[in-house]
């Protein structure tokens, strides 16, 4: 397979390995009909503001492999630096890391060699959080589009791209042009693996057109077209048809594709029935009996997908002409990731955004749960200032509601919690900073074992009446008792008398603590696994 190299390629193949592990801060709430509050809502519902490299590390313990569906719209490298989205990888933070990760190299960069130095890490943790049914959708031009496709080919597999969508981003041609007008975007989509399927989409009323119902048959409006011969040759299927006026109409190649008596049988209920001239014969089928259509990879309907400047208009009404200086020059239509969700999603997966922009997605994904009922969970990560006064603030005046009068929209409802990425859960020296809190440790300790949540976890224990107050208990989780014994100021030891802190009886037992002086052939028999405190800590 082609493989791409640029300067800098070296020092970031591998580079999400040693990405730090930030906690996430909880700042606010948000609920429709409630506003803001300072406890969690526990809605699913993230949006988290910071380096979307850190942040994409800090949700893998508990999402790695459980996001349905990536969209990003990431930096197309354009060189414009103009925009409220900095549409450009010379940015301040981008910088400072390419100088910290790439080092001295990265003064001979190119601006393509930046940018793939800033995308390839970020795939690589995008390419953990998917789920194997899932998909990545990733939005590009020209400008990046060729580089976009071999790295991808590299991190998710050649034998997993799926297609290359063409979107009408434009609804009239550049008059100011000097070469081409630029009217199209591609949406590069990868699969986690090869046997994806993607949902089948609704006829729309064009492709339902050619389906009539001119002599009123009951069964709805029908489309009549031969019938499908066999695919493989079987000799029973090789049989002619007697017409009612004596015609002789020969078997295809292979045969039909029922059986005689199956096709006797079709002809008296008019499923199957002669043409006209009684020299063939025709089969009937019927628009509701038919299922969706796969998706074309050439989203082409301005009323469909929606365009750029439509997209602009929208968040001008959102935000009200006085903030119009401050809305996105390109943000993506909202029609644009409701198809694409509608294409990857079920009514209760994950949608995951890493740039999230103006927050679009959110947007996308509130008015679906508003219109089939749907649970779908949203995670949007941005880096920049405004991702609370523009991010944030579009999904709470969507989810409420906003504009006056005949241009009034209805809220879709709706909660989400706003997030900061906090310190590094480990130190320089690889060992658990204190300073995060011992909260967020076991919140910690507890995922990377069971890839569950410490709000289950205690929901679990309440329902099953097994809580018990014990300092160094984690938790239980299919019959396995986890204790995390530490402490901030000593060294902790498993022996004898530290089990007799263990209240809760298990099938099995996973112990956290600084030092073990327990027998290996008693922890055998007792079915108790060691893990010492920092070594034995699952890194991300």
């Amino acid at each position: 397979m082609p493989t791409l190299h640029w300067i800098g390629k070296d020092k970031v193949v591998s580079h999400h390995q040693d990405v730090p592990y930030r906690v996430l801060e909880h700042k606010y709430g948000f609920a429709a009909g409630k506003g803001e509050q300072s406890v969690p809502t526990n809605s699913g519902n993230k949006i988290i503001h910071g380096d979307n490299l850190e942040a994409l590390k800090s949700l893998l313990p508990e999402y790695e492999g459980k996001i349905k569906c990536i969209y990003i719209d990431p930096p197309y490298n354009t060189g414009n630096e103009s925009w409220v989205y900095n549409d450009n990888v010379n940015h301040p933070k981008i910088k400072k890391w390419l100088g910290e990760v790439v080092g001295k190299d990265g003064e001979d960069l190119t601006r393509h060699d930046k940018w793939l130095c800033m995308m390839y890490p970020r795939l690589k943790l995008l390419h953990k959080l998917l789920a194997d049914d899932g998909a990545i959708f990733i939005s590009i031009d020209d400008n990046e589009q060729a580089n976009l496709k071999l790295i991808c080919d590299e991190i998710f597999g050649s034998n997993n791209f799926v297609s290359n969508i063409i979107w009408r981003s434009s609804d009239n041609s550049n008059n100011d042009s000097k070469q081409f007008s630029v009217d199209y975007n591609h949406t590069l989509v990868f699969s986690k693996r090869r046997n994806w399927l993607s949902n089948k989409l609704l006829r729309n009323a064009q492709q339902s057109s050619h389906y009539k119902n001119p002599d009123n048959d009951p069964r709805g409006p029908y489309f009549d077209g031969n019938p499908i011969s066999s695919p493989n040759y079987r000799e029973n299927l090789c049989y002619d048809l007697v017409t009612p006026d004596g015609k002789i109409i020969k078997h295809p190649k292979n045969g039909w594709r029922w059986s005689k008596e199956s096709l006797e049988y079709k002809l008296n209920t008019g499923e199957i029935r002669f043409n006209e001239s009684y020299t063939n014969i025709k089969r009937r089928t019927y628009l509701n009996e038919q299922k969706g259509l796969p998706p074309s990879n050439l989203w082409i309907d301005l009323e469909e997908t929606g365009h750029n400047r439509n997209a602009k208009y929208d968040l001008v009404k959102i935000f009200e002409e006085s903030s119009s200086k401050n809305v996105f020059q390109t943000p993506k239509p909202s029609k644009f990731i409701d198809k694409i969700i509608k294409v990857c999603c079920g009514k209760s997966d994950i949608i995951l955004d890493s740039f999230a922009g103006s927050g679009t997605t959110a947007h996308a994904v509130l008015n679906l749960n508003k219109q089939d009922g749907g649970n779908r969970k949203f995670i949007l990560v941005e880096m920049e200032d405004y991702a609370n006064e523009i991010t944030a603030e579009r999904v709470k005046r969507v989810a409420k509601g906003y504009g006056t009068g005949a241009k009034a929209v209805a809220g879709t409802g709706g909660a989400f919690d706003f997030y900061e990425l906090g310190l590094p859960l480990f130190d320089e020296n690889q060992n658990l900073n204190e300073k995060v809190g011992l909260t967020k440790i076991k919140e910690y300790i507890w995922f990377s074992e069971t890839r569950t949540s410490f709000s289950e976890r205690l929901n679990a224990e309440v329902q099953s009446s097994q809580s018990i107050n014990e300092d160094y208990k984690l938790g239980v989780k299919d019959g396995t008792v986890y204790y995390f014994i530490y402490e901030k100021d000593k060294l902790t030891t498993l022996d004898f008398d530290a089990l007799e802190l263990i209240k809760t009886k298990g099938e099995q037992y996973v112990i956290y603590a600084d030092n073990c002086l327990l027998p290996k052939d008693f922890m055998a028999r007792k079915n108790i696994i060691f893990k010492k405190i920092p070594r034995d800590i699952t890194r991300f």
